[in-house]
C-alpha cells in the first residue's frame, strides 16, 4: 500500500529488485547493524488469497442460497465474508500484476500501474476498516441477543441492520479515499490506530460481559442440579478458550498492522523501527490470514450453514 511505504507498492516494483527467494534473511539497518527480516514469496501470498477466496465465497453463496440465514446476524457474518473476500481478491490481483511485472509479460507503463495502485489501495483498505466494523457489529448483534433476549427482535430489525450496513461500506469507501490521499499526515493514521484500539475494547467488553453473564447463568443451573462445581468448572474453561480464540486471533492478525502504523508515527527513523518496517509483508500475509480464520469461527460453526454448504 502506498501509505505504508509498503514493499508490494506495484510502481515500487517497476524500480526494485525481486524479493529474496529465502524465507529468513538478516538484512543490515540504516546503523549498519542486522536485523531479522521475514521475506513473503508472491507464491504465498498468492496461495493465501486463493484460500481465503473459495472459503469466503461458499460463505455467501450458502447464505445467500439458504432463506433460514436471512436474518441480521447472518447478513453481517455475510459482509465480514465480503470484506474478507475483497482483501484477499485485492491482494490476489496485485501479486498477478507484480509477478507479470517481473516477468516482463505486463508492460511497465508507469500511469497505469499507478492508476491499478491506486484503485487496489483503496480496495484493500476500505475492505479493512469494513472489516473492523462488522467484527464490531458481530459482537454487538450477540450481546443485544443475550442481554436483550425478548427484545432482540425488536431492536435488531432487518431494516437496521441494511441501515447500519450501507452506513459502514459508505464510511469505510470515503475513509479509505481519505486514508490514501492523506496518507502522510499523522493525524490520519492516528485515526486509524485510535479506530482499531477501539474496535478491540469493544470486542473484549462485549465478548468478556457474555462470557460473565453465561458463567453465572452456569452457576444457576449447577445450583439447582446440585452439581455446582464440574458444570461450573467445565463451562468457563469452555467459554474462556471460545474468548481467548476470538480476541487471541483478531489480535494477533490485526495487531502487527496497526503496530507498524504507530511506529510510523512514533519512530520513523529509529533503526530498530526500520527493522519492523521490513517486515511488512509479512503483516499484510497475517491480515489475509486473518480472512482465511474469520469464516472458521464465525460462519463454519454454524449448523444450519454447514448444511447449506454440502447442498451448494
Amino acid at each position: 500500500m502506498a501509505v505504508l511505504g509498503s514493499q508490494r507498492r506495484l510502481l515500487g516494483s517497476l524500480n526494485c529488485t525481486p524479493p529474496a527467494t529465502l524465507p529468513l534473511t538478516l538484512s543490515p539497518n540504516r546503523t549498519g547493524s542486522q536485523c531479522l527480516e521475514l521475506s513473503i514469496p508472491n507464491g504465498l501470498f498468492l496461495s493465501l488469497g486463493l484460500v481465503s477466496l473459495v472459503e469466503n465465497v461458499l460463505v455467501v453463496a450458502a447464505i445467500a442460497k439458504n432463506r433460514n440465514l436471512h436474518s441480521p446476524m447472518y447478513y453481517f457474518i455475510c459482509c465480514l465474508a465480503v470484506s474478507d473476500l475483497l482483501v484477499s481478491v485485492s491482494n490476489v490481483l496485485e501479486t498477478v500484476v507484480m509477478l507479470l511485472l517481473e516477468a516482463g509479460a505486463l508492460a511497465p507503463r508507469a500511469a497505469v500501474v499507478q492508476q491499478l495502485d491506486n484503485v487496489i489501495d483503496v480496495l484493500i483498505c476500505s475492505s479493512m476498516v469494513s472489516g473492523l466494523c462488522f467484527l464490531g457489529a458481530i459482537a454487538v448483534d450477540r450481546y443485544i441477543s443475550i442481554f436483550y433476549a425478548l427484545r432482540y427482535h425488536s431492536i435488531v430489525t432487518l431494516s437496521r441492520a441494511w441501515r447500519i450496513i450501507a452506513a459502514i461500506w459508505v464510511t469505510s469507501i470515503l475513509s479509505s479515499m481519505l486514508f490514501i490521499t492523506y496518507y502522510n499526515h499523522t493525524v490520519v493514521l492516528l485515526c486509524l490506530i485510535g479506530f482499531f484500539i477501539a474496535m478491540l475494547a469493544l470486542m473484549a467488553i462485549l465478548y468478556i460481559h457474555m462470557l460473565a453473564r453465561a458463567c453465572q447463568h452456569a452457576r444457576g443451573i449447577a445450583q439447582l442440579q446440585k452439581r455446582q462445581r464440574p458444570i461450573h468448572q467445565g463451562f468457563g474453561f469452555k467459554g474462556a478458550a471460545t474468548l481467548t480464540i476470538l480476541l487471541g486471533v483478531f489480535f494477533l492478525c490485526w495487531g502487527p498492522f496497526f503496530l507498524h502504523l504507530l511506529l510510523i508515527v512514533l519512530c520513523p527513523q529509529h533503526p530498530t523501527c526500520g527493522c519492523i518496517f521490513k517486515n511488512f509483508n509479512l503483516f499484510l500475509a497475517l491480515i489475509i490470514c486473518n480472512a482465511i480464520v474469520d469464516p472458521l469461527i464465525y460462519a463454519f460453526r454454524s449448523q444450519e450453514l454447514r448444511k447449506t454448504l454440502q447442498e451448494v
